[in-house]
């Protein structure tokens, strides 16, 4: 494949929200099983894994939509996952001993989600 191809797909991937939400709660999912057994990690691990995973699978339900109005009710869904979402990173973040590194990463990525949802969610409604 060709260098200029390969950046092309890039491009799309990266602008792509399904295939970012997807790729993000994998993401999610790698980081919550480097979590330590203890009760703190579980309670959040848990929400955590669903409000992530919840945003990919929000969008996924849009695509069987059966009107306009029921498909911006799924991306306003999905933005209000990605919100719950940073809540619980950055209580992980600030709460715990896990590397902040890893966790701002993800908050940089879902903070990256959120923005292209809004916008998403803009332009259905008709309004800039």
């Amino acid at each position: 494949m060709s260098k200029l191809k390969s950046q092309n797909q890039n491009a799309n991937v990266k602008s792509n929200i399904k295939y970012r939400a997807y790729y993000f709660s994998l993401e999610v999912i790698k980081l919550a099983a480097e979590f330590p057994n203890e009760r703190l990690y579980w309670i959040i691990s848990d929400q955590l894994l669903r409000s992530a995973t919840s945003v990919g699978a929000n969008l996924v339900e849009a695509k069987s939509a059966s009107s306009k109005r029921d498909f911006i009710k799924y991306y306003e869904i999905a933005l209000k996952s990605a919100n719950e979402t940073k809540y619980w990173l950055c209580l992980l973040r600030d709460g715990t001993k896990i590397s902040k590194d890893k966790i701002n990463k993800q908050l940089q990525e879902i903070e990256e989600i959120s923005k292209m949802l809004g916008s998403s969610l803009l332009t259905l409604k008709n309004k800039n």
